[in-house]
């Protein structure tokens, strides 16, 4: 069976730090674009970062650029999302999500990505 776990969100103040991270099981996503997507309450799942299968092709959310940086760990089946300088309208469920397919395209819409974690709630007080 494969899973996508999340772990790493918890509250914090805005301008604090948090580190997310998704391990996968049941099968490797090495070769595969993964990315983060969250969200709010009442509010459509936006996309956050994407990464490519090596690390090297990143794509992020304007909102977010600057302050989030996705990286992978192929080794141990894992992606990250370290977010700094976080703001209040950060506050979300932020899920991971890898996409079956091997095309390299770093995907930005969730429709593209076939495999979700369950997520982790983000909670950024003023």
């Amino acid at each position: 069976q494969v899973q996508l776990v999340e772990s790493g969100g918890g509250l914090v103040q805005a301008g604090g730090s948090l580190r997310l991270s998704c391990t996968a099981s049941g099968r490797t996503f090495s070769r595969n674009d993964m990315g983060w997507f969250r969200q709010a309450p009442e509010r459509e799942r936006e996309f956050v970062a994407a990464i490519d299968w090596n690390g090297v092709v990143t794509r992020y959310a304007e909102s977010v650029k600057g302050r989030f940086t996705i990286s992978r760990d192929n080794a141990k089946n894992t992606l990250y999302l370290q977010m700094h300088s976080l703001k209040p309208e950060d506050t979300a469920i932020y899920y991971c999500a890898a996409d079956e397919h091997i095309s390299g395209l770093v995907r930005i819409a969730a429709a593209s990505y076939e495999y979700w974690g369950q997520g982790t709630q983000v909670t950024v007080s003023s």
